[in-house]
């Protein structure tokens, strides 16, 4: 079970992910193929269901070719 502070934090993360990767112009599936991971999991990520690790943010960091710390930013 997921605490309520939890999902703010996760759907915090989820906002800075679409947000970014709508300003790099990517889909889901493009993002899932480049980061190599499931599109689903985008999906789960962007809508604060889904408590990623930090090695997956990073990946998508990676393909989107940003640092890490950006999909972090303004989550207190």
């Amino acid at each position: 079970m997921i605490h309520i502070k939890d999902k703010i934090l996760l759907k915090k993360i989820g906002v800075n992910l679409l947000k970014i990767r709508y300003e790099k112009g990517f889909t889901q599936q493009e993002l899932a193929n480049i980061a190599d991971i499931r599109v689903s999991q985008i999906g789960r990520i962007e809508r604060g269901e889904k408590n990623s690790t930090i090695s997956t943010l990073y990946k998508i960091s990676i393909a989107l070719d940003i640092d890490l710390s950006i999909l972090l930013k303004n989550i207190k």
